[in-house]
């Protein structure tokens, strides 16, 4: 289906254009919202007294396309991006990042026109990305891919904690060995007839150290053999 643009459309032409569309896509998007209207006797003298206007407006998008490629060319974006110690990123610089750091500097400029030559950068370096503007005026840009260093924990860190950890286990006391298994009567019994033992050891001893004479004193038998002996002398 033939049509007329009424307004500009950055997918299918400018303000004037004739172009051939789908029916469906016409009727269901370009005539509801005013972008095209029918190719007809009608349609076409309205856009013929609507030339010297049209003309007018595509003159003034050539000198903006001047000042904007002034102006892109006097700029040099600076794109840091976390990389490997190789210089390889650790991701890659899309037309859609160009077009996030253009838009901080106040350039409004759609991921589709701009165009890197590859599907992105992956590399730090300086590159080119060459940017459409209006009819066949482009412009390129200066990027400077900068690469960031991740941090990462060095394993040596964890050798000191290791190492108190161990120290600590070293300190603490170690713990008395029980028989697996023993009940607490059984632990009760046990320590009742090691008492009984200890008890019974002691009271020997003391019988002993009472029925052995005192250092320095005699018996009575002795002391009666050693009187005999004097008398016979």
């Amino acid at each position: 289906m033939k049509v007329i643009l009424n307004k500009d459309l950055a997918t299918l032409g400018e303000e004037g254009d004739i172009k051939d569309v789908a029916r469906g896509y016409a009727r269901n998007y370009l005539f509801p919202r005013g972008i095209a209207l029918p190719y007809t006797p009608q349609t076409v003298k309205l856009f013929e007294a609507r030339k010297e206007q049209i003309e007018a407006k595509k003159t003034q998008k050539r000198q903006d396309s001047l000042g904007l490629k002034e102006r892109l060319e006097n700029t040099e974006l600076s794109v840091t991006m976390p990389a490997g110690p190789n210089g390889k990123l650790y991701g890659a610089v899309t037309s859609q990042t160009v077009s996030d750091e253009l838009a901080k500097l106040g350039f409004e400029i759609e991921r589709k026109r701009i165009d890197l030559a590859t599907s992105g950068i992956k590399s730090v370096g300086k590159y080119k990305a060459v940017i459409k503007l209006y009819e066949n005026a482009s412009a390129e840009v200066q990027i400077n891919i900068i690469g960031q260093a991740i941090k990462t924990e060095s394993p040596q860190s964890s050798r000191p904690v290791r190492k108190r950890r161990e120290e600590g286990r070293e300190a603490a006391p170690a713990a008395v060995p029980v028989q697996a298994g023993a009940a607490p009567a059984e632990a009760a019994a046990t320590d009742a007839v090691a008492d009984a033992v200890t008890e019974a050891a002691a009271t020997a001893a003391e019988t002993v150290d009472a029925e052995s004479p005192v250092a320095g004193e005699t018996s009575a038998a002795e002391a009666a053999l050693d009187g005999a002996g004097e008398n016979d002398s």
